[in-house]
């Protein structure tokens, strides 16, 4: 699990699925970096050779999944999970903290969780 600290942003519902919608593109490159850093990976720990290069394209890799991650964090979103990338926005519901909650494969935010309960806490909006 990826965690960071919480940087004291307060996200409406609103503009956790706005930073969703105009993110969405570097989640679809993490996507697409992680998947070609797992294959890799097994690739070269398998059979010591891929179609997708060696231990330099690894370190490569690495190093953009860690800057796309970086980008995303910079919002004040916490990422919790790469794989699959779950994102949460914290905020305000009906006067309690709470964690507006997108899971990889959801079309927008429609989630949410009380900053105590955590992901088990999940409640649709």
């Amino acid at each position: 699990m990826i965690g960071v600290a919480h940087t004291g942003a307060v996200f409406t519902l609103a503009q956790a699925r706005h930073l969703v919608a105009t993110l969405h593109p570097r989640i679809d490159e993490l996507i697409r970096v992680r998947a070609d850093l797992a294959e890799l990976q097994a690739d070269l720990a398998g059979h010591g050779l891929s179609a997708l290069g060696g231990r330099a394209e690894v370190k490569g890799l690495e190093a953009r999944l860690y800057a796309v991650l970086d980008e995303i964090q910079q919002h004040g979103i916490e990422v919790k999970s790469v794989a699959p990338v779950l994102l949460d926005f914290p905020g305000e519901r009906e006067g309690r903290q709470v964690l507006w909650c997108w899971l990889e494969g959801d079309s927008d935010v429609r989630w949410y969780h009380r900053a105590d309960c955590g992901f088990a806490g999940r409640r649709p909006i």
